[in-house]
């Protein structure tokens, strides 16, 4: 997963590792506390890497606690698709482990 993440925020060196780790762990656990269990499915990847990216690109705390509504529609659509089984990727759920950076 931080491979993902570092493709889509264009980074090339390893020296936000810790910080994208943190918030990869963050993001999971934010979508578990939505109802909806770490699976390998594209959607599941969208939703963490849509979070990863709005909290590493809105570093300043100014709404704490708050997803902006810039990505809320879209986030919620695919949490709740997910919460219901509506992804049409072959979906194989995650044993839970310990916080992970790496999928």
């Amino acid at each position: 997963m931080l491979e993902a993440v570092k493709e889509y925020l264009r980074i090339d060196g390893d020296q936000d590792d810790k910080l994208l780790g943190r918030l990869i762990s963050a993001a999971k656990e934010h979508l578990a506390g939505a109802g909806v269990k770490e699976r390998v499915t594209s959607q599941y990847e969208l939703a963490v890497v849509m979070l990863v990216t709005h909290w590493y690109e809105n570093r300043e705390q100014n709404q704490f606690g708050k997803i902006s509504s810039a990505i809320e529609h879209g986030l919620q659509t695919l949490i709740l698709q997910m919460k219901v089984g509506g992804s049409a990727d072959q979906s194989s759920e995650v044993p839970a482990q310990g916080n992970t950076t790496e999928a």
